[in-house]
């Protein structure tokens, strides 16, 4: 008998690699939101940015193993088997189609993100599918002009909201923060130094026997091992 699903969150992007900061904040937000499940959808191709360092089941994995043994938190490969560019819009109906009209559905994104949302595709469109939870950072304020500012201003709501309504709602949010990059992480790989406490075990033991990100050859040596 398939579960039943009031409340659903997506967060999406290219996880490469999944890291602690993406799983702390899916951990808080669940627990803040009490979200039946937040599922992690790896991007397949990235509509904003170059191809990633790691192809898309590489990605895919990573998350799965961050996620193994951690209730409501999940992988979700559907823009994997999608062609094309790897648009929320797409997504969100997808997912809306399958939980129905009554599930309270919640697209995750970082403030960065949320300022560029007017460069996304059939952006206006994405409230009408979805709540959207921002995640506040502090170097990266909400914006206060401009066309996003507008859709804020419009359907700004509190936490409550999100359970109540199934799309609509902006609620902004303030996480622990965890200034914990992707980025950062390549970098520290390419230079045949550790990146462990940075993202999950399992997730290191992966790039180094998939030598992802130019791991060295000398990966086995204490300098580099995770």
């Amino acid at each position: 008998m398939n579960q039943v699903l009031h409340s659903v969150a997506m967060l999406g992007g290219t996880f490469d690699p999944v890291h602690m900061g993406h799983l702390r904040s899916a951990l808080e937000l669940r627990e803040r939101f009490a979200f039946d499940q937040l599922r992690f959808v790896p991007c397949h191709r990235p509509p904003h940015r170059g191809a990633p360092g790691a192809d898309s089941r590489q990605r895919l994995h990573m998350v799965e193993l961050a996620l193994d043994g951690e209730p409501g938190l999940l992988a979700d490969a559907r823009e994997l088997n999608r062609p094309g560019p790897s648009y929320t819009f797409d997504t969100l109906t997808e997912l809306r189609a399958e939980l129905g009209e009554n599930c309270a559905l919640t697209l995750v994104l970082g403030a960065d993100a949320f300022a560029a949302l007017d460069t996304w595709h059939r952006w206006r469109e994405l409230p009408e599918l979805a709540h959207l939870v921002v995640m506040a950072r502090p170097d990266c304020p909400l914006p206060e002009t401009g066309p996003v500012a507008d859709l804020l201003r419009a359907r700004r709501a509190e936490a409550e909201m999100l359970r109540r309504k199934p799309a609509g709602c902006i609620v902004p949010v303030a996480l622990t923060p965890l200034p914990v990059s992707a980025t950062q992480i390549r970098d520290i790989v390419r230079s045949g130094r550790s990146p462990r406490y940075l993202l999950p075990d399992a997730v290191c033991a992966y790039i180094r026997e998939q030598k992802l990100y130019q791991l060295p050859a000398c990966a086995g040596s204490a300098r580099a091992r995770p």
